[in-house]
């Protein structure tokens, strides 16, 4: 799905669906508060969020995935493979499996560490404790109470904030925030703070990060570019083109996880070449392309940087 555009401000529609809002609200604090989570036998951490989609969890866990793997940690990723069909608990196998099957956030981290997609956590954290887990990151999962955390990191994006504060479907909010940031360990607020979101964060510690493009990002400056995105938020996206200096001729939005069909990327590349242009993507979305269709894209891809290591270090140093 898209996020409603009504999502980042308040009015009469997000008031009109405030009874809907505050039934969700209670579904998931009872949920929460029946729950026995699942005790694994090796430290969890889990990246999650306060919005739905865009707050940009998976770079934030390559990057937690990088500082554990430098100390020589055998970390394993677990996540529940949103928008593939595979129940798990099953080790991603990037050759093997695509993204309608186990989605395309599990093929990315699979990339860089042991992946595991598992409905239900537990299961996953078992089986990757079996197979050699010294610690488990889980992406998502931060309203999922079926597994014990030992250390919870919120991520926000800082050009989107809470949108309108309010929980769902009156605004973007999986619960309310005050709730939230009481159960986490710390915050990650990614890029420049343009909603006065760190004013929700106190009390918090809080780790500031920026999302920098990877080394392609110079083959972008000066030419002409076609852009699709089904992420979260693809304005980000486009926005980081301009940024490297790209001529982005056209733009367009597709919802996030969407699985393109040939016919769209045929498309797609058919407007490119008509503009002269590169047709670009993000690496989220290059692997729910068409396998065949993937050498005709230019992919921009991005990566967390920590404005403070050292904060992080003392942070994660808790859970090893």
């Amino acid at each position: 799905m898209r996020a409603p555009e009504f999502w980042t401000r308040d009015g009469a529609l997000p008031r009109l669906l405030s009874p809907l809002a505050a039934l969700w609200a209670w579904q998931s604090a009872r949920r929460l508060a029946t729950a026995e989570p699942f005790r694994a036998a090796v430290p969890v951490v889990c990246v999650g969020n306060v919005v739905a989609g865009g707050a940009g969890k998976t770079p934030t866990v390559l990057a937690l995935v990088r500082w554990f793997a430098a100390r020589g940690r055998a970390v394993h990723v677990l996540t529940r493979g949103h928008g593939g069909t595979e129940v798990g608990p099953r080790q991603v196998d990037p050759v093997r499996h695509n993204a309608g099957r186990v989605g395309d956030e599990a093929l990315l981290l699979a990339q860089a560490a042991p992946t595991w997609v598992a409905r239900w956590r537990p299961d996953g954290a078992v089986a990757a404790t079996a197979m050699g887990a010294e610690l488990l990151i889980m992406d998502d999962g931060f309203q999922n109470p079926g597994l014990a955390k030992d250390l919870s990191l919120v991520v926000v994006d800082g050009g989107y904030g809470f949108g309108n504060g309010r929980v769902m479907p009156a605004g973007p909010c999986r619960e309310p925030v005050d709730r939230a940031l009481a159960r986490a360990d710390a915050a990650v607020l990614i890029g420049e703070d343009r909603t006065g979101a760190a004013g929700r964060l106190v009390g918090l510690p809080l780790l500031r990060a920026r999302l920098v493009p990877g080394p392609e990002a110079a083959g972008f400056a000066g030419r002409r570019v076609v852009a699709f995105a089904g992420i979260g938020r693809p304005e980000k996206f486009f926005t980081t083109l301009r940024a490297v200096g790209a001529d982005l001729v056209d733009a367009v939005a597709f919802a996030d996880h969407h699985p393109y069909t040939a016919a769209e990327i045929a498309s797609l590349a058919e407007r490119a070449q008509a503009a002269g242009a590169l047709l670009a993507t993000t690496a989220k979305d290059a692997v729910r392309v068409p396998e065949v269709l993937r050498p005709g894209l230019a992919v921009l891809t991005v990566t967390l940087e920590w404005d403070d290591p050292a904060t992080l270090g003392r942070l994660l140093e808790r859970v090893g």
